[in-house]
């Protein structure tokens, strides 16, 4: 009786492929728990192979590059963050920055969603790769749907101004945690900047 010939190395099994969905998000899970941990240049596709169980091909298999997978995790850590454009939508024009600026600081002020956050903000911030692939998620998905909302002229400079105000506050108070913005009460952070995303929305 011949044995059976050996699966190739780094093909995935047919019983890993009718696993996909559930592979998949363990895969998702353990990227973002290592990017969290490592940042994006000390995470290695082995590393996030390793703690999801799997081989490094079945990683590559469902996401490709490191890039890729860094891209996929973060898109679902920032989801949260992705509604902001129902927040400017949702009510009248003069209290756009109101709304908008307290849905951000909602989600920084939320222990769950800020943590992904700030793995997010560190790898952006010390890689370029990581910065490259931030930027897009930012552009295509948050920063231009804002300005299809707001309908005046340089849409997406006065989006992208407001977006550079509410992250600036965000990086200072919940990453670098500089006194005394850091433990500043959140209400009277919201009254000082959302008129300055107000006037970068819609004033002339």
């Amino acid at each position: 009786m011949t044995d059976a010939a050996p699966r190739r190395r780094g093909r995935p099994s047919r019983t890993q492929t009718e696993a996909a969905p559930a592979t998949r998000d363990r895969i998702l899970d353990a990227a973002r728990a290592e990017f969290s941990e490592r940042g994006y240049e000390k995470t290695s596709v082995r590393g996030i192979a390793k703690a999801a169980g799997v081989d490094s091909a079945l990683v590559h298999h469902y996401f490709g590059t490191k890039e890729q997978v860094f891209e996929a995790a973060i898109e679902v850590a920032f989801a949260p963050a992705l509604a902001a454009p129902v927040a400017v939508e949702d009510g009248p024009l003069d209290g756009v920055g109101d709304r908008l600026t307290r849905f951000i600081f909602g989600i920084w002020e939320n222990p769950a969603t800020r943590a992904p956050l700030l793995a997010i903000v560190r790898s952006a911030v010390n890689n370029e790769t990581a910065a490259a692939v931030f930027r897009r998620l930012i552009a295509a998905q948050l920063l231009r749907r804002i300005a299809q909302q707001v309908d005046l002229p340089d849409a997406e400079l006065r989006a992208e101004l407001a977006a550079a105000q509410l992250v600036g506050v965000a990086m200072l108070r919940y990453v670098i945690k500089v006194e005394p913005l850091a433990s500043a009460d959140l209400e009277a952070i919201v009254a000082r900047v959302a008129p300055v995303v107000q006037g970068h929305l819609t004033l002339p």
